[in-house]
């Protein structure tokens, strides 16, 4: 016959059940962060690739509010399609996301065909940019094809919280 422990007379049903849905929890917020591309090794752990080769929301409206012809960069979304529905910076393109197989092969094919001084400017936006999917291999692909003006966006947030409700502009 098993012995019963004290403890186990008093243990309430609920708690183990409290139990159980706080790891269930913890499982669904870790798979949610690496859907989003949230691991925390290569460049990531180590530092982005781009370095400095970045641009800050404020400054980048003001460029392209002021720039012309040759002077105004190339703008390259790498989110998703649905977010770029939603509302992009004016004159982006969409190559769709990044961290696909097809919106990769889609944004260097259109690449090849632009000369390597162009100046291109990438952003995503649709997660923390610290777990983006998209960024990073869009930038590697660019600066692989031999691209020397390639910069990223800071977007830390999100595409919405850190340009449109900044009231930067938008098209859609």
């Amino acid at each position: 016959m098993t012995a019963i422990r004290r403890q186990d007379l008093h243990r309430h049903p609920a708690a183990d059940w409290r139990r159980s849905l706080a790891a269930l929890a913890a499982v669904a917020l870790f798979a949610f962060a690496a859907a989003c591309g949230g691991e925390t090794t290569g460049a990531a752990a180590t530092g982005d690739p781009w370095g400095t080769n970045t641009v800050m929301p404020a400054d980048f409206a003001k460029e392209i509010a002021g720039a012309a012809g040759p002077d105004k960069p190339v703008v390259v979304c790498t989110a998703p399609p649905f977010l770029y529905g939603r509302g992009h910076i004016p004159g982006a393109v969409l190559h769709g996301p990044a961290s696909s197989p097809d919106g990769l092969s889609s944004l260097t094919t259109w690449a090849q065909t632009l000369p390597r001084s162009t100046s291109l400017v990438i952003y995503c936006g649709c997660c923390p940019m610290r777990d983006c999917p998209n960024l990073r291999p869009a930038y590697a692909a660019l600066k692989g094809l031999g691209f020397t003006k390639v910069r990223v966006l800071i977007l830390p947030d999100s595409f919405g919280a850190d340009w449109v409700e900044r009231g930067y502009p938008i098209e859609r």
